[in-house]
């Protein structure tokens, strides 16, 4: 017999991207779940067997926190307002992994929708970017099966008795909480957490003349902070590759200003950068994509590596 599962969905006022999910979750095939809705406030939601529970204006962690002590079911489904499953069967393809009791968690990518308008396809061209997120694509579009340590809520499917043996999530932090909760579930009580592209929910951009730079600097800044308060699953090489190419960028620039000799070596490793930038910018046709991507990688590179030393100075945050 299958577990039931609680969908959880976090959401302050909710919009026409909250609609969105709450559709496609109505259309899923499973026999046994429930979807409940954590606003701000009261809400009247498009179907009558979703369960609405106001929770006033908290953090995402803490709606899910209290969402999920409200819930009923045996696996917790949780997914970003802005995100929506990818297949029919996206609860069942992740529930057979918690068959095996050593499985605490079941992470999916979280893909750009296909009908994206072009500025938030460059945001996602750009995340799903070797180039950019590294050894990490596989969170942005579909990888291989594999065991990981941290995975983000677009889509986390977690068990409901080793979410409140690691003590949920915490709940001074967001984002990041889901790292937090995470490191607890692997490290403290020693479990797994499978990632499964079939798990796969489309995931909404933010715009690139927008929201993604933003988002980069949250990212940024949290994960540098982690980097020195919680090292178990953040104190990474690959964390600070950005920082350390913006250092050389800076200092590669300023060189021609104070040692000549080092400006033609600078310029040649940029070269190399800039010609990499381009190939993979390449990921469409349309010129104005082309160029939104090569400027907006280099852009979040620099970004990103400026945020996260922040956030390795910053000595407290988000409490």
């Amino acid at each position: 017999m299958l577990p039931k599962v609680s969908i959880i969905i976090a959401v302050g006022k909710p919009g026409d991207f909250v609609i969105e999910c709450i559709t496609h979750c109505l259309q899923l095939d499973y026999p046994d779940y429930e979807i409940i809705v954590r606003p701000d406030e009261e809400w009247i939601p498009p179907d009558e067997s979703i369960r609405v529970i106001p929770t006033g204006a908290v953090k995402p962690a803490e709606k899910r926190d209290r969402g999920i002590e409200k819930s009923t079911g045996e696996i917790m489904a949780v997914i970003d307002d802005d995100a929506y499953p990818a297949y029919s069967d996206w609860l069942s393809g992740a529930v057979r992994h918690f068959a095996d009791p050593g499985v605490a968690a079941v992470g999916g990518p979280g893909v750009t929708p296909p009908d994206e308008n072009l500025s938030c396809r460059i945001s996602g061209w750009i995340y799903e970017s070797p180039f950019v997120s590294g050894g990490y694509t596989y969170r942005y579009r579909p990888g291989r099966l594999q065991d990981v340590d941290d995975y983000p809520t677009s889509s986390l499917f977690v068990r409901k008795s080793d979410f409140i043996q690691a003590g949920g999530f915490d709940t001074s932090y967001w984002p990041g909480e889901d790292t937090i909760l995470c490191l607890k579930l692997t490290h403290d009580l020693g479990k797994r957490i499978v990632y499964d592209p079939e798990a796969m929910v489309y995931h909404h951009r933010r715009s690139i003349f927008s929201g993604h730079f933003k988002q980069i600097k949250s990212y940024a800044l949290h994960r540098g902070f982690f980097a020195r308060k919680f090292p178990g699953t953040s104190l990474r090489i690959s964390y600070f590759v950005p920082s350390i190419f913006m250092l050389f960028f800076m200092l590669g620039w300023m060189s021609g200003w104070v040692w000549k000799p080092l400006f033609p070596a600078w310029s040649a490793i940029m070269g190399i950068y800039f010609t990499l930038t381009l190939w993979f910018s390449l990921r469409t046709v349309n010129p104005l994509g082309i160029f939104g991507i090569f400027v907006g990688t280099f852009l979040t590179h620099i970004t990103y590596g400026f945020w996260f030393i922040a956030g390795i100075l910053t000595l407290k945050i988000n409490d």
